[in-house]
């Protein structure tokens, strides 16, 4: 890699001027440093030209690979690369991710799809079979290609067990540096939420070629809710008990958070175009973009309009064709939950909701007809994941509550359909849910959505809808904050609500799910999105021609 080999030659002459400056004693101190720095200069040169090269065979050998043009004409491809380090995770990333390129594929024959990942332990083949088996999505292997990374680890939380914001933000640069240095692409996409990358290929764009930068944002790194939570003293998962039960590490974590965000604004800035997944999002990055305009535009004392090409929402693609054509009558009394095994996903939250319930109404725990079941559908990423649902078992079995409790662990997208079809309530509760796809798999499948009071769930997806144009809106699900909440809502839906009123709820938010969050929805958003990249790339390359 460039980057490391410059960092190893500074070092080896720094050492090798010391070692002149020992040898000889009286010297002018500047001496070793002008020695130093007349070899440096000719070795980074050659180093310099070589890393061009080196890049450019790449981009061929890419352009070669895909058997459609000559090898001898590499600039009629535009190569996307999508970074990407979890694309095999098969979570709400991963629709976004895949929907986008089978659409580019499907629209852009000129362009070859390149993901950035760190899943070495899958095959090409193995990652589009999971992408069809788990969302249902065809993808060409001719103008589809990976580009496989070493070191993910650096983005890992585990390997920033402190700071880990920062640290993963860190190890995100080093993951783009080890990226760019194996493919530089024409558009460099970030779908995953690491725009500490931007930075890096903005400089990369500069001294190489002409990159257009573009972020799909699920989720703010930094929210002013986040920083809001740390300077209350309130405990979540990125706000532990020792941290909430101290006063000066409250106030040593909120200057650390206030120092991240304005780096992580300054680093939105650096993208051509940015679009995110719901109009929470959208708020969040807005307030950023423009804290760190108001502070670029102080220190060079001027004034910089916000970039013609706005913040957009486009809302993540969901493929409701399977979903829709399911019964919403005659459902079993399933409380459904489809998230991937993550902290902030809030898991032990709807266990300790279901034993309330169930402790409330003693009916619920068993009986053919009457029992009430607790399903928990999703991922895990890494080590961590699988630790984390072993816990959420330990907490079942604690709770008593493990007749009434199930599992599923890295399911089909078939095994999935089958829950969705037969399942009554579909269960979220994280806290500022960035969007919610699952959600919206719910309400199209017939499910009573049951969410967290905040996010993208509360204001874009569980809200009231108006049948007809000329009727009031009605209520589409329902929201609750703590356990005793979703106890209370979950006792209001199997015990007290007619069903009648649920089959019309049911029904109401099927169509407001295919009315506003079908794949064409998000097709015509990400063509936007896409013809802003592609301009700025064909306008870069011209003025690179003009110099």
């Amino acid at each position: 890699m460039f980057s490391f080999t410059t960092v190893g030659i500074v070092l080896f002459l720094e050492s090798f001027a010391t070692l002149i400056r020992a040898h000889a004693p009286g010297t002018h101190p500047i001496y070793p440093q002008v020695i130093a720095a007349a070899l440096a200069l000719p070795v980074l040169w050659i180093r310099w030209r070589t890393w061009k090269s080196d890049a450019h065979t790449k981009r061929s050998a890419i352009v070669k690979e895909a058997a459609q043009v000559t090898p001898s004409s590499p600039e009629k491809k535009t190569i996307v690369g999508f970074f990407h380090p979890y694309c095999n995770a098969g979570g709400g990333g991963e629709v976004v991710l895949w929907t986008a390129v089978a659409y580019m594929q499907r629209t852009e024959p000129n362009v070859l799809c390149v993901v950035y990942t760190g899943d070495t332990d899958a095959t090409k083949e193995q990652i589009m079979a999971k992408a069809k088996s788990r969302f249902d999505i065809d993808l060409d292997p001719s103008a589809l290609f990976f580009v496989w990374l070493k070191s993910r680890n650096m983005v890992d939380a585990t390997t920033w067990p402190r700071f880990t914001l920062l640290g993963q933000s860190v190890g995100s640069v080093i993951l783009a540096m080890e990226a760019l240095d194996l493919l530089i692409p024409d558009i460099f996409i970030d779908s995953m939420g690491y725009a500490f990358t931007f930075p890096l290929v903005a400089l990369t764009s500069r001294f190489f070629r002409p990159i257009s930068i573009g972020g799909y944002v699920h989720y703010p790194t930094i929210s002013t809710n986040m920083l809001q939570r740390v300077k209350d003293r309130k405990a979540g998962h990125t706000n532990t008990g020792d941290v909430t039960g101290s006063r000066w590490k409250s106030k040593v974590k909120l200057v650390y958070y206030h120092i991240f965000a304005f780096l992580y604004s300054f680093s939105l800035l650096q993208a051509d175009k940015l679009v995110v997944n719901s109009s929470w999002t959208k708020n969040h990055v807005d307030s950023l973009l423009e804290t760190a305009r108001n502070r670029r535009n102080r220190f060079l004392r001027s004034r910089s309009p916000p970039s013609s090409h706005g913040v957009q929402v486009v809302y993540p693609a969901c493929n409701m064709d399977k979903l829709r054509v399911f019964p919403t009558e005659k459902r079993e009394r399933i409380i459904l939950s489809v998230a991937q095994f993550r902290p902030e996903k809030e898991h032990a939250v709807q266990i300790r909701a279901l034993k309330l319930l169930l402790d409330a109404q003693p009916n619920l725990l068993s009986g053919v007809d009457h029992s009430v079941r607790l399903v928990l559908i999703g991922g895990c990423r890494t080590e961590e994941d699988e630790k984390r649902v072993e816990d959420l078992k330990g907490l079942v079995n604690q709770l008593g509550v493990q007749n009434n409790v199930e599992f599923v662990v890295n399911a089909p997208y078939p095994t999935l359909l089958d829950w969705l079809s037969k399942s009554s309530v579909g269960i979220s509760t994280m806290v500022d849910e960035h969007f919610g796809i699952n959600v919206v798999e719910y309400m199209a499948s017939g499910l009573i959505p049951l969410v967290n009071a905040s996010g993208g769930p509360f204001k874009d997806i569980v809200v009231p809808y108006a049948v007809q144009p000329t009727s009031e809106p009605q209520p589409t699900g329902f929201h609750a904050n703590s356990p005793e909440e979703y106890a209370t809502v979950l006792e209001n839906i199997f015990i007290q609500t007619p069903e009648e009123d649920l089959s019309a709820m049911r029904e109401r938010a099927r169509k407001s799910a295919l009315e506003r969050f079908g794949s064409n929805e998000f097709e015509q958003g990400w063509s936007e999105f896409w013809n802003v990249l592609k301009d700025r790339s064909k306008s870069g390359m011209e003025s690179k021609k003009d110099r």
